[in-house]
């Protein structure tokens, strides 16, 4: 009877172990999600060619600060946005959504756009048309040329498109735009403590152009890099993409 005793009482002390340890394990992930590493999906092109449909990334929430959890308040500050972050924020229209562009304008900057150029407080963005084509032997792949070489996701309907390299502040980057697409003229002064943020697919992103800026506090982190991209043109994975660091 009393090693039965025993032998009951070693279980339950095994079980409890077993519930603490997952108990903390979900705890340290929960910490994590919240105050310094999350997950994303990115459902649309905006941001193409940098991120395509079907991408999942890391997003880094302490760089620009602590914040409460479900809340906007800061308890410990970080660093502030640069021009040419990829950043994930809270839809000002919508607070339910989370949306990813490009930092383009910062407080007080003075923004304008003519046709493909990027004026900020007065100078233009430097570019550099690449030509593309077809990666020889990976169809997911496209090859971009000028004086470098380099590629990127398959974009579907690619041969409508313009790429470029873009050097914003002390990032550079690849955009796209539409060949044929006629534009307006457009030009803002960015607020204090707010951000102006732009796609990368530069015809086909809702962005500040179109619903206004950023405010600081509806700024959820930056985006790190990709660590699963499924393909959803040609099916599969896309093998290349893990481990890439958004630029």
């Amino acid at each position: 009877m009393g090693e039965e005793v025993k032998k009951n009482s070693k279980k339950k002390g095994s079980f409890r172990e077993y519930v603490e340890a997952i108990g903390a394990a979900v705890l340290i992930a929960l910490i994590i999600r919240l105050f310094v590493v999350e997950a994303f999906k990115i459902p649309s092109g905006s941001m193409l060619p940098t991120l395509s449909v079907g991408d999942h990334i890391f997003v880094n929430k302490f760089v620009y600060g602590l914040r409460l959890p479900f809340m906007k308040t800061k308890f410990i500050d970080g660093k502030k946005p640069d021009r040419g972050d990829v950043i994930v924020f809270i839809f000002p229209e919508d607070e339910s959504k989370d949306f990813i562009k490009r930092v383009v304008g910062l407080p007080g900057d003075f923004i304008r756009l003519e046709e493909k150029d990027v004026f900020i407080n007065g100078e233009r963005l430097k570019t550099q048309q690449l030509k593309a084509n077809e990666y020889p032997g990976d169809k997911r792949r496209l090859i971009l040329k000028n004086s470098i070489e380099e590629t990127i996701p398959f974009v579907r309907g690619w041969r409508d498109f313009d790429f470029y390299h873009e050097l914003l502040g002390s990032n550079e980057h690849t955009i796209q735009y539409e060949r044929y697409m006629p534009r307006h003229s457009f030009e803002v002064t960015v607020p204090e403590g707010m951000y102006f943020v732009m796609g990368d697919n530069r015809d086909n992103s809702a962005d500040s152009r179109e619903w206004g800026f950023v405010p600081e506090g509806n700024i959820k982190g930056k985006a790190m890099f990709v660590w699963l991209s499924l393909d959803k043109d040609h099916g599969g994975i896309r093998w290349h993409e893990f481990g890439r660091w958004i630029d």
